[in-house]
């Protein structure tokens, strides 16, 4: 490892702890588990299968059984009959459960006002970087994949010449930069293995 990743990783670490600790504090505010909690947050867009929920936190099933069964007992989560499968069922918040999430801090109150205070190129460059580490990461294994635009079937990686706007989203149908890349889109649509190869390879490839 170079001298340069070291320190990265260094960065990264204390980053991770810093906001592991922050994390348990807001849950525990509200009850909860970071577990729980970032079930919460997860079904904030909607109801999920089980299964895609556990793969989408990187836990295991019997994990991500004990924990929405506690949220179940605590009236923030439901069970519901699955509308595309009858066999299975999607867990869902409650009214309660959504006001739960709504109580949760989408970040540690003080990496806002330290991200605002980056310029632009800097928080697009952190964010293009971050996109290829999270990605390569999805990769070799280690985390699972997430609807990011690097693995979404309407992302163009550098179709424009324009520097400031580079790529382009074929769902809206507009470019835009990387200090708009999405990590968590609600519009993402799952790529071919193949597509996502590709648009990996021409979004490192040009710096």
């Amino acid at each position: 490892m170079s001298a340069a990743a070291e320190n990265i990783a260094h960065a990264m670490s204390r980053l991770a702890l810093y906001w592991r600790a922050a994390g348990w504090r807001a849950a525990g505010a509200q009850g909860l588990t970071p577990t729980q909690a970032e079930i919460l947050s997860q079904l904030a867009a909607g109801p999920l299968r089980s299964g895609d929920l556990a793969r989408g936190l990187g836990v295991s099933a019997p994990t991500l059984t004990d924990a929405v069964s506690t949220l179940a007992a605590k009236g923030l989560v439901e069970r519901r009959p699955d509308p595309q499968d009858r066999r299975a069922a999607r867990v869902a918040l409650t009214p309660q459960g959504a006001g739960a999430e709504a109580r949760l801090p989408d970040m540690p109150e003080a990496i806002a006002p330290v991200l605002d205070g980056l310029s632009e190129p800097d928080r697009a460059g952190l964010l293009r970087g971050l996109t290829l580490v999270i990605r390569g990461l999805q990769e070799a294994g280690a985390i699972p994949v997430q609807r990011m635009c690097l693995t979404c079937r309407h992302f163009r990686p550098h179709a424009h010449d324009d520097a400031a706007r580079p790529h382009h989203c074929a769902f809206v149908d507009a470019a835009f930069g990387d200090a708009a890349l999405r990590l968590a889109c609600a519009d993402h649509g799952e790529a071919a293995e193949e597509e996502r190869a590709l648009a990996l390879a021409r979004f490192a490839a040009v710096a």
